[in-house]
């Protein structure tokens, strides 16, 4: 959710730079350290998102490359046979530098995209939290979004070298992801949606301020059964469990007087699915055009509009790599459906702060009129939104 911030700000410098391939890494080591700062790219050419799409699937599934920004993002709550809780967030960002008629060559080294990829995997038991990132260039075969207007009916793949989410053959929706860290953890999972694909905002155009085409296209497959395994070291764990997929693509940006956001992805043990959140302004309260959306147990869909609910954090978690201050566990309240919880993370770091800009991302536990687990996101507690894309 709200990743086009974070990709915007690599692609100068993996483009110009000619890098296939920087990574960094956490969980104490960290192999490099990436600096992800550019100035924004001209937009003048690309689409924008100002009205809702005729969806078709699986085509919607793979790239949009009209727009200026897409991305991919998976996260899950998995346990093995004994119990053991992992969390995990597997995300593949896409951001063009022009469009696409502008950047016609021969050469299969010249690309018009840049691909940021965010692998991270939460060992809630040892309070362990692993992250790698990596950047490539489109070029060569090193980094793709399948479907595209020049290949329509491939399957859908989306790849940065050896890390990847891609359908099943013959099936359109089951998928797997495969992503090993030079650090030594990586993830094997199949993904079955069991629910269709539901459109955030109106139509699936989910709106982030009240200015027309500060928009993303937006849809999200909310219950994804999950089996595989994850590796930490040499231990190997066969686990299962829930998955969340976010897919969004646009060319926009945040209102001016954002300061950052906290977006949830929840899964209710009562078989529903919530997306909720806030984009948190400069001079305090959240941005009335951005809401949450309920997603019932049969698939069929509730919008909540941002005067419906309300999220506000009871603890507070300092983080020790950067010095900031996030919250650490919130009460939401829903006022039309009569539902109040409490979200707490299952451990405090999760903290991507080699990244930049440094942004929370981390497992969390539901309990109250609901229970069950997801992922939350927030940022603007260390580098501020505001002007950044």
């Amino acid at each position: 959710m709200f990743k086009w911030v974070l990709v915007g700000l690599v692609v100068v410098g993996v483009a110009l730079s000619g890098f296939s391939l920087i990574e960094s890494g956490g969980d104490g080591d960290v192999t490099a350290t990436a600096q992800l700062s550019a100035p924004q790219t001209d937009t003048s050419g690309f689409e924008r998102a100002v009205a809702p799409l005729e969806w078709s699937f699986p085509r919607n599934y793979g790239a949009h490359r009209t727009y200026q920004t897409e991305w991919w993002y998976y996260t899950g709550n998995v346990r093995d046979p004994e119990g053991r809780h992992f969390g995990y967030q597997f995300t593949i960002f896409r951001r063009a530098i022009a469009p696409e008629s502008e950047a016609a060559s021969e050469s299969e080294w010249r690309t018009n995209h840049m691909y940021m990829a965010h692998f991270t995997v939460s060992d809630i038991a040892d309070q362990r939290f692993y992250h790698e990132q990596r950047f490539s260039r489109g070029g060569a075969g090193l980094a793709d979004a399948l479907p595209h207007d020049d290949a329509p009916d491939a399957p859908y793949r989306v790849y940065l070298e050896d890390w990847e989410i891609a359908a099943v053959e013959g099936e359109a929706d089951l998928f797997t992801i495969r992503a090993t860290s030079v650090n030594g953890f990586a993830v094997d999972l199949t993904l079955e949606a069991l629910k269709a694909p539901a459109l955030q905002g109106e139509g699936g155009l989910s709106a982030k301020s009240g200015v027309p085409g500060n928009a993303s296209h937006y849809y999200s497959h909310s219950r994804l059964a999950t089996t595989g395994s994850i590796t930490l070291g040499e231990q190997v764990f066969a686990v299962e469990g829930l998955s969340w997929k976010d897919h969004e693509f646009s060319t926009s940006a945040l209102g001016e007087d954002a300061l950052g956001w906290d977006w949830f992805g929840l899964h209710f043990d009562d078989g529903r699915d919530l997306m909720i959140g806030q984009i948190r302004l400069v001079e305090g309260g959240k941005e009335p055009a951005f809401g949450g959306l309920l997603i019932e147990a049969d698939g069929s869909t509730r919008y909540l509009p941002s005067d419906d609910f309300t999220i506000t954090p009871t603890a507070t978690w300092v983080s020790p790599h950067t010095g900031g201050e996030y919250p650490a566990g919130w009460e939401i309240r829903i006022e039309s459906v009569d539902l109040t919880f409490t979200v707490t993370p299952l451990q405090p770091d999760q903290e991507l702060y080699d990244s930049d800009p440094v942004y929370w991302e981390g497992a969390v536990e539901l309990s109250g009129d609901v229970t069950g687990f997801g992922y939350a996101e927030l940022t603007g507690y260390v580098d501020p939104m505001t002007r950044r894309f």
